[in-house]
């Protein structure tokens, strides 16, 4: 296969050796293929154009936002805040089952993620009730 198809082209760098491949036409120019017979040679001159990535500026998502304001949603203290997340807000709603304060914060705003602060964070993992929403 390599002897068959096995070319020499003339390149503005001297003859190079490639393989090719041709299908005559009758009436038309022929289909040609080929690999290699490019000059491997090294461009001391040339100047490499890195183009800058184009940015793009996805709008902030809900979640973000919420975090950003940095405000427990459960009893509604400043600073410190996590995201607790549930896999499914299902989970929270079982028939005869009294949703504790951060599962009604969950199932209120229908999100299955809730920014508390730690002591709150705290007492959702350790399932103690969370302190209320009024005072």
């Amino acid at each position: 296969m390599a002897a068959k198809h096995k070319a020499r082209i003339d390149t503005p760098n001297g003859p190079r050796v490639c393989f090719e491949a041709r299908i005559e036409r009758n009436n038309r120019k022929p289909l040609v293929a080929r690999f290699g017979g490019i000059p491997l040679q090294q461009q001391r001159a040339a100047e490499l154009a890195d183009r800058e990535p184009v940015r793009v500026d996805y709008p902030q998502k809900e979640l973000i936002a919420r975090l950003l304001a940095d405000t427990c949603e459960i009893c509604g203290s400043k600073g410190n805040v996590q995201v607790h997340h549930v896999r499914a807000l299902a989970d929270l709603a079982r028939a005869g089952w009294q949703p504790s304060d951060w599962a009604r914060v969950m199932l209120h705003r229908r999100r299955k993620t809730v920014v508390a602060c730690d002591v709150c964070h705290d007492r959702i993992h350790s399932e103690r009730p969370a302190r209320s929403l009024t005072p």
